[in-house]
C-alpha cells in the first residue's frame, strides 16, 4: 500500500506520518509539503532514513509536479492535510488560504482521477459548522449541522468540502471528508495556542488571551485523530463525513491557567488582548457516527494529554526555539542533500 500524505510536515501531518509508519510498518509513505512557514522539516527527522518514507518538497497546486508524483509513485490512497489553517492569518490575508486550500484539492482530486486511487481522504475542521451559543452546551455538530462559516479560513474549508463531495457525485471519486475539532500534542506550531502559552510560561513572557478567554473548544489529542483516520481510510463508506471529536470541552482561560499551574507559573502572566474578529464562542462534536461505524472512541483524557503534551515541550526545546527564532527555515536546505528533494 502505498499512501500520499499532502503537509506532512505539519503538527496533524507529521504525527500522522509517524502513526501510520509504526502501525503499518509495510505501508510506502510519500510526505508532499511546500514547506512554508507552518512546514518543518526537521519534524520528520525521525523518519527520513525508513526506506519506506520519501519527502518530495511540491506546492498541491503545481498540477504539474503532482501529475509527476502520481505517475512515479502510484499511490493507493491520498490523505490530505496540506492546508493554510491559521484564522487570524486568513483575516489578515485571505487569498493564499483559497488558493492552497480551494485550489490545491482540486488539482490533487483530478491527479486522483487522472491515475486512479482507492481513497481519497480530506482532512477537514469542525470551523466549518461555524460556533455554537455558550449557554448551549446541549448542542453539538452532528455530520448534518448545516455549514455556517466564519472565518476566510473556515470558508476556504468549506468550499473544498463541497468540492470533494462534487468529485464523489460528478466523477464517482472514492472518497471521504473527517471534520475534527483542535488538536494538541508533539510538534503543535508555537504561534498556536497550547504551544504558544508553554513557550511562553517558560520565559515568562506575557500570556495573551483573546477577550476574556471564555471561548470553548473541544480537544483532541492527536495521535487519536490519526487513529481515526486510519480507520476511515481503511473502513469509511465512500461519500461520507465523518466528525472526529474528543469531548473535552475547555475554556481557553481554563486551559491557560491549568498550563501556568503545571508549569509553576502565575497566573498574573495572563494578559486579556483585543478579541480576534468573528471569534466562534464554543466547537462541540458529536462524534456518535464514527463510534457506530467503525469503532472509534478518544482514548486520552485531556488532564492526561495536556500533560504529555507539556513534557513533550519540556524534553523537545531545541525543536520549538528553533522555529521562534526562524533558524528552522533553514533546515530544509542544510538537509536538502540526497534525501529531500524537489
Amino acid at each position: 500500500m502505498t499512501i500520499i500524505v499532502t503537509g506532512g510536515a505539519g503538527f496533524i501531518g507529521s504525527n500522522f506520518i509517524f502513526y501510520m509508519l509504526k502501525t503499518h510498518p509495510d505501508y510506502r509513505i510519500i510526505c508532499i509539503d511546500k514547506l512554508t512557514y507552518a512546514g518543518n522539516l526537521s519534524t520528520l527527522k525521525p523518519v527520513m532514513d525508513n526506506p519506506n518514507f520519501r519527502f518530495v518538497k511540491a506546492d498541491i497546486c503545481d498540477r504539474e509536479a503532482i501529475y509527476k508524483l502520481f505517475e512515479e509513485e502510484k499511490p493507493d490512497i491520498v490523505v490530505n492535510f496540506a492546508a493554510e489553517s491559521h484564522v487570524d492569518r486568513s483575516i489578515e490575508d485571505p487569498e493564499i488560504f483559497l488558493r492552497t486550500n480551494i485550489l490545491g484539492t482540486q488539482v490533487l482530486m483530478d491527479a486522483c482521477r487522472k491515475y486512479g486511487i482507492t481513497r481519497y481522504h480530506q482532512v477537514s475542521t469542525d470551523e466549518v459548522y461555524g460556533d455554537l451559543p455558550l449557554d448551549r452546551p446541549d448542542l453539538f455538530f452532528t455530520e448534518d449541522t448545516p455549514i455556517h462559516t466564519s472565518s476566510p479560513y473556515s470558508s476556504s474549508k468549506a468550499g473544498a468540502d463541497l468540492l470533494v463531495m462534487a468529485y464523489y457525485r460528478t466523477y464517482g471519486l472514492p472518497v471521504t471528508i473527517s471534520r475534527c475539532s483542535n488538536n494538541y500534542g508533539p510538534y503543535h506550531f508555537p504561534e498556536k495556542l497550547i504551544p504558544l502559552m508553554i513557550a511562553n510560561a517558560l520565559a515568562d513572557k506575557p500570556l495573551p488571551v483573546y477577550g476574556e478567554g471564555l471561548n470553548v473548544r473541544d480537544w483532541l489529542y492527536v495521535e487519536d485523530h490519526c487513529r481515526a483516520i486510519d480507520m476511515i481510510i481503511h473502513n469509511g463508506r465512500v461519500g461520507e463525513v465523518y466528525n472526529v471529536g474528543g469531548h473535552n470541552e475547555m475554556r481557553n482561560i481554563d486551559i491557560v491557567k491549568l498550563i501556568c499551574k503545571e508549569l509553576g507559573k502565575p497566573e498574573s502572566l495572563i494578559v486579556h488582548v483585543e478579541d480576534r474578529k468573528g471569534h466562534d464562542m464554543r466547537y462541540a462534536i458529536d462524534p456518535t457516527k464514527i463510534h457506530n461505524e467503525l469503532g472509534w472512541l478518544p482514548e486520552t483524557k485531556f488532564a492526561d494529554g495536556i500533560k504529555k503534551t507539556i513534557k513533550w515541550y519540556l524534553e523537545n526545546k531545541e525543536w520549538w526555539e528553533t522555529i521562534i527564532s526562524g533558524e528552522y527555515q533553514q533546515y530544509y536546505e542544510k538537509m536538502y542533500g540526497n534525501r529531500a528533494e524537489v
